[in-house]
């Protein structure tokens, strides 16, 4: 018998929680702790759904099964989804954005893929086996023990020393079979660290909260971000978005999934002490959106461009920064989705290098491989 990823995922929580960076450099008497704080929405979260276009009446009709039926306000372009109601209470407070028609370089529509590329950075499947924030945080200095509450620990943080991992939050540990199944599972994918962090678990016990909430989780990590010595980096994971059929509109599917990274927010707004949020940033990564017009099951299929969400203090302001192609067939890509104009990893070398105070061309050269990007971080971000 095999286990494959999908299939294990399959029986974890909805959303699972991994800490890391406890390690950190020292920081100078003047200078804050700053978190980043990455969500994961795992199988293409629409964009168009999170962050509708306002008044365009084709994209309406392209979507009259799925089309929001009410909507909160944003900017004089752009609506919210209702799910997102803490997402908006921040935005009122200058500590909520976005970033539109944007994603990772990836067009090939594969969740697999799509998901290796968005943890690794790279733009072949499978080449890296590292992460970018891994990477980063190597960059920074950030090495020692990390702490990671699921398995498998995600290539995301991949990269720096001593980040194990944990099963899933309030699970027994899995037996040594179901391990056993697990390490044939990722042989196949040449997971040479697995070994070691399997002894790990079948060596420590289990601790932190006994629910899988996302809203609790994120509490429990809102406390150790806030602590001094504590954490500097988080990193969730949201299942769900890959939406083929009734992907639902105001309500519905995608936003249950929606609603789901809305509670992550919230706790960690609520749980985090106030200069620690101040000093703290969240963003999303997804593998890529989704198609704009609706298929025969009230569903969408595998896209591209989609949006980033971001929060927290280090803000810069509540906006949607986007370079908008359009939405007429001749601007989207291959005439079905909403086209990317900005490369997603722009985003996310910016954000590391605000919090984790490096120079852009430094994580630009030593966590992307010299790639073109574009630096983001004052337009962004509080720098």
């Amino acid at each position: 018998m095999k286990i494959n990823r999908r299939d294990f995922l399959k029986t974890t929580a909805l959303t699972s929680l991994y800490f890391a960076g406890f390690g950190a450099p020292t920081l100078a008497s003047n200078s804050p702790k700053k978190n980043l704080i990455v969500i994961m929405l795992r199988g293409g979260m629409d964009g168009l759904c999170a962050i509708p276009i306002k008044g365009d009446k084709n994209f309406e009709k392209l979507r009259s099964k799925i089309n929001l039926d009410r909507t909160l306000a944003l900017t004089t372009d752009f609506d919210l989804h209702p799910a997102l109601k803490t997402f908006k209470r921040l935005w009122d407070e200058n500590l909520s954005a976005a970033v539109h028609a944007t994603n990772i370089p990836y067009t090939g529509r594969s969740h697999f893929d799509g998901q290796n590329l968005m943890e690794s950075g790279g733009k072949v499947p499978y080449q890296e086996k590292t992460g970018w924030l891994g990477r980063g945080m190597k960059v920074a200095g950030l090495t020692g023990k990390g702490l990671a509450l699921a398995l498998p620990m995600p290539l995301l943080i991949r990269g720096v020393p001593m980040n194990n991992n944990y099963f899933p939050v309030g699970k027994r540990l899995p037996s040594r079979s179901t391990l056993s199944l697990i390490e044939q599972a990722y042989k196949e994918h040449d997971e040479k660290l697995l070994g070691e962090n399997l002894n790990i678990i079948m060596n420590r016990g289990l601790k932190n909260t006994s629910s899988d909430d996302s809203w609790v989780l994120a509490s429990n990590a809102g406390v150790e971000l806030s602590k001094p010595n504590g954490p500097r980096v988080a990193v969730f994971e949201v299942d769900g978005f890959d939406t083929h059929a009734a992907q639902g509109a105001t309500n519905g599917a995608h936003a249950d999934c929606l609603s789901d990274y809305d509670r992550i927010i919230n706790g960690l707004k609520q749980s985090m002490s106030k200069e620690a949020f101040n000093n703290s940033l969240i963003v999303t990564l997804t593998e890529f959106g989704r198609t704009i017009k609706q298929n025969s099951s009230n569903g969408t299929e595998h896209g591209y461009g989609s949006a980033v969400l971001m929060a927290g203090g280090l803000v810069k302001i509540a906006q949607v920064h986007a370079d908008w192609p359009g939405l007429k067939r001749k601007e989207l890509f291959e005439g079905r989705d909403l086209n990317s104009t900005i490369d997603a990893r722009s985003i996310y070398a910016s954000a590391m290098s605000t919090v984790f105070d490096l120079d852009f061309k430094r994580i630009q050269k030593d966590v992307f491989w010299g790639e073109n990007l574009q630096n983001l971080s004052d337009k962004l971000f509080k720098v």
